[in-house]
């Protein structure tokens, strides 16, 4: 057998450090080659590192919670054969859910179970238990004293909390409002999703990739909402890449779809549900967070009827969606039943006029409502 050392990986150079948010497995703790050893958190991304070989974690250097640098040595490793039942158990631990939970517990909880003494069996969290669950669900404490947690914010919501406090505090933000008839796009994914998904390979038709195109048209007409501020210069960007806000358990991510403008709405549908995926797993990497020349947040999926999005710095501009309602409207001096949408139109007062802003969403709604123009570039 052979010791090998455990390295925090190596950062982009926009990133100078990380923490570790969770060790997979304990000191003394068998492990087969490329099963998940550790994850340790940045500003932007969660990265894994796995298992070199198979073999025995035998020495933490690095806690959870410690602050680790690019390739610092983090824990000792010693390779060797290990014993099959003991790898099975591994890889049902990590596959298994419906298993007991005790083998489902993260090594900190399991060391906090150990440390006070608690019976992890009754213990049920959602997905795998954490040291949090385990925290929360035993008695900490006489009747009737109320008890607080103090944890410390992960370094993804810090990062998001600095940002946007820079944001706020540079720009000059505000918002303004419209609404859009959703039937058109309604009556065209009714008519011909079933076609759509047979000819692209099973691809849905949202919504999403209407935006996204009527976004890019409206920005191609209104080059400053497109454009970024750089201290005292304005950076006019020459290609449109859409950040679209996803939400994931770690809080709120803006992956990009790059040079939108020659993707088809299949494409885009597809790069929005692959994010999405990727969101969901923790998976997304750093690249594809990173430029971005234009946001589109949907509230709509939390049910939010109307907000103020807010900026994602350096860009000028974020195009909130939300929640589609029945509601009655007038047309043609008669009151109807439509799926309306309000949408919202964040944006940096310093390089883009009140005027200009409100040109830019109608753009947008006249696409939307009259989705051939999209299709026409008209």
């Amino acid at each position: 057998s052979m010791t090998i050392e455990i390295k925090a990986p190596t950062f982009p150079e926009s990133i100078s450090e990380g923490t570790v948010a969770a060790w997979h497995v304990l000191a003394g703790e068998s492990i087969a080659r490329d099963e998940l050893l550790v994850d340790i958190e940045t500003d932007k991304v969660v990265i894994e590192v796995f298992a070199p070989a198979n073999g025995r974690l035998t020495k933490v250097i690095k806690e959870e919670g410690d602050t680790v640098e690019s390739e610092e040595i983090i824990a000792q490793f010693e390779a060797g054969s290990i014993d099959k039942p003991i790898t099975e158990s591994v890889s049902e631990r990590q596959a298994s859910t419906a298993d007991v939970v005790d083998t489902r517990l993260s090594p900190a909880a399991r060391k906090l179970a150990l440390e006070n003494d608690i019976a992890t069996e009754g213990l049920r969290g959602t997905g795998p238990p954490s040291s949090a669950d385990v925290g929360i669900n035993f008695d900490t404490g006489a009747a009737g004293e109320r008890v607080e947690r103090r944890v410390p914010m992960t370094r993804l919501r810090a990062s998001l909390a600095r940002r946007l406090v820079e944001g706020q505090q540079t720009a000059a933000t505000l918002t303004t409002f419209n609404e859009v008839d959703m039937s058109p796009i309604q009556r065209i994914r009714e008519k011909y999703q079933q076609e759509f998904q047979q000819s692209h390979h099973g691809t849905r038709l949202g919504f999403m990739s209407f935006f996204v195109r009527a976004s890019v048209e409206a920005l191609k007409r209104f080059p400053s909402v497109n454009a970024s501020i750089d201290e005292n210069d304005i950076v006019y960007h020459g290609y449109y890449d859409i950040g679209v806000a996803v939400s994931s358990e770690r809080g709120l991510v803006v992956p990009v779809i790059r040079d939108a403008d020659a993707l088809g709405l299949a494409q885009i549908e597809d790069q929005v549900s692959e994010y999405g995926g990727k969101a969901r797993d923790g998976k997304l990497s750093l690249e594809d967070l990173q430029g971005g020349t234009f946001t589109i947040s949907n509230g709509g999926v939390f049910g939010s009827l109307m907000s103020t999005p807010v900026l994602n710095p350096p860009q000028t501009a974020i195009l909130g969606m939300h929640k589609i309602q029945d509601r009655p409207v007038v047309e043609d001096g008669e009151i109807v039943v439509r799926p309306m949408m309000y949408l919202a139109l964040s944006y940096d007062h310093r390089l883009i006029d009140g005027q200009e802003a409100v040109r830019f969403l109608i753009t947008i709604k006249d696409m939307i409502e009259d989705p051939a123009r999209v299709l026409l570039e008209l």
